[in-house]
């Protein structure tokens, strides 16, 4: 990210941790007549992911039983998928969301979308890995097998892991520049390929001067261009993908917003982005939504989620009593 902020989650590693009794409290809470749902959210939300993997260890020992299996068991609806998800390392987590967008009833697009643009070249091969030993399936081969057209050529472009990192050009931003104006007015598949192509192996450093070099050859920005240009996932993958050159926080507040207002509240996009982005960003992108939107990311899971869900989200979120 190259807005000059300074990267910041919400989840940090519990001070004076201990992994064996955090594991009993669980234990005792799992086991209960009633599970206690305000010890699983305390404990599971307020340690850091590496934490929660020591716990889970913890009381396998003591126990005997998975963790996460016994959350499974006597859990239910969205408050178990957080629970759940938290108990993911952050790669597996990926694995895990992406398997289910892809072998779900209907493909979930827009989960491919948010995972596959925003990710690393390390975070893309750790996740490959894991959907494979998770799964024992390859991963890409699963998104050529359910995705079709140029949308599945350029997520299996992203899923390649190839982008450069850290290097940029400036002799041959405008060249670039060019190539994506072209495409952008010709729409061929040659020409759509060329601008995924940019758009994936580019670094990110390089696309911002791209871009500039785009709104002074064409009068547009791109974004407007590829929107105008294309329609459809290709579209909103192209989109997405340049958003998060720009400012991942920014992007996945108005991804959060979506999923809040335009969709019902659509669970597990909120669920997903929380969790995922909680040791990462997650602070700035409550501060982009709050910036972009007026209300704060905390008023709005307050105002639509409810009962120990919205507890568990609004945890994560780690608002303050002045942001509702």
């Amino acid at each position: 990210m190259y807005c000059g902020d300074y990267i910041q989650g919400t989840i940090f590693p519990a001070p004076n941790f201990n992994p064996v009794m955090d594991a009993q409290l669980l234990g005792g809470a799992l086991q209960g007549i009633s599970c206690e749902k305000d010890v699983l959210i305390d404990i599971l939300t307020q340690r850091c992911n590496s934490q929660r993997l020591m716990i889970a260890e913890a009381y396998r020992d003591m126990y005997g039983r998975d963790l996460i299996t016994d959350l499974k068991d006597n859990l239910s609806h969205h408050f178990k998928e957080v629970m759940v998800g938290l108990m993911y390392p952050p790669a597996s987590y990926d694995a895990h969301e992406l398997w289910h967008a892809l072998k779900g009833a209907d493909t979930e697009e827009k989960c491919l979308i948010d995972i596959l643009a925003s990710r690393s070249n390390m975070e893309i091969f750790q996740m490959k890995e894991a959907y494979l030993m998770q799964y024992n399936n390859d991963l890409q081969q699963d998104i050529d097998s359910e995705t079709s057209g140029h949308f599945r050529d350029t997520l299996m472009n992203l899923a390649q892991g190839t982008r450069m990192e850290g290097y940029a050009d400036p002799s041959t931003a405008a060249q670039d520049a060019m190539i994506l104006w072209e495409a952008c007015q010709r729409k061929t598949g040659e020409h759509k390929n060329m601008l995924q192509m940019i758009l994936c192996n580019k670094s990110y450093q390089q696309l911002w001067m791209v871009f500039q070099e785009f709104q002074n050859i064409s009068g547009q920005d791109i974004v407007d261009a590829i929107n105008e240009c294309y329609d459809g996932y290709f579209q909103e993958l192209l989109v997405a993908i340049v958003l998060c050159v720009r400012d991942k926080p920014s992007y996945f507040a108005y991804r959060l917003y979506n999923a809040i207002h335009d969709f019902g509240f659509h669970n597990k996009t909120v669920i997903r982005i929380l969790i995922a982005r909680s040791e990462i960003d997650l602070m700035n992108i409550r501060r982009r939504y709050k910036e972009r939107y007026g209300k704060s990311l905390f008023h709005d899971i307050k105002h639509f989620a409810s009962g120990h869900y919205e507890s568990a989200l609004l945890a994560i979120c780690a608002g303050d009593a002045e942001d509702y």
